[in-house]
């Protein structure tokens, strides 16, 4: 009786499988630490600019801001397996820093705006690493939230485009708190998909994680405002 082959293969086949998990993670997290510098140069940027022409037609700026962002995601995504990929990924963190201005703007306008940025870049630092943290220290696969996950971003983002029409500073408010949440369970999501093989392309889970943290950080800035400001 002989051996089967299969036996002796699948112990190298895993290692291989986990060794590329592990490149991606490690390829994601290493370009995600990356796409934070531009971030930062465009918000000092931005948050030295004249925005004025954004706050003459809300409406309009706010449909092209999201025309252009959504436009560079595929963008990115058609070409996430070469090096323009990165290159236009590392672009649209670099825009979304500069269009930070007007929101830390209004941050800094207030007696505390220092310390409401500060609590809310500690409150996205602590989400991140608490959420990845689970999906890599626990076994659990956390995939089944996926199509969940994708019927909530459909729904927020109209609601997005609801409240750009409506400007319901309660809606707003709910949409923010909406994020916290929705953010959370993506960057849950995204990690337990790198750790289980689920996303094998680093491009495309580094701009899954930078937006869930981009929108948990501008999401939380704008609660703090909101209800801990000091305007005196």
């Amino acid at each position: 009786m002989q051996p089967n082959q299969n036996s002796y293969q699948t112990p190298t086949a895993v290692n291989e499988v986990t060794l590329q998990q592990q490149q991606v993670l490690r390829n994601t997290y290493l370009l995600l630490a990356l796409s934070l510098i531009p971030t930062g140069i465009g918000a000092l940027i931005g948050v030295n600019l004249n925005f004025g022409f954004m706050r003459a037609s809300p409406m309009v700026s706010s449909l092209v801001l999201l025309a252009v962002i959504y436009g560079m995601f595929f963008a990115i995504e058609k070409n996430r397996n070469s090096g323009l990929g990165v290159a236009l990924l590392l672009a649209l963190t670099f825009f979304l820093g500069i269009i930070l201005g007007p929101l830390l703007q209004m941050a800094i306008g207030l007696r505390n705006g220092g310390q409401l940025i500060a609590l809310a870049a500690g409150g996205t630092a602590t989400v991140f690493f608490a959420m990845a943290g689970i999906a890599t220290v626990t076994r659990r696969d956390f995939g089944f939230m996926g199509n969940f996950l994708a019927v909530g971003g459909i729904v927020l983002m109209l609601a997005v485009v609801a409240n750009i029409f409506f400007a319901s500073p309660a809606l707003y408010l709910t949409i923010c708190a909406v994020f916290v949440l929705f953010s959370s369970m993506m960057i849950l999501w995204q990690v337990s998909q790198l750790v289980h093989g689920g996303e094998t392309n680093y491009v495309s889970a580094t701009l899954t994680l930078y937006m869930s943290i981009y929108n948990l950080f501008t999401s939380l800035l704008q609660l703090l405002m909101a209800l801990t400001g000091n305007r005196d």
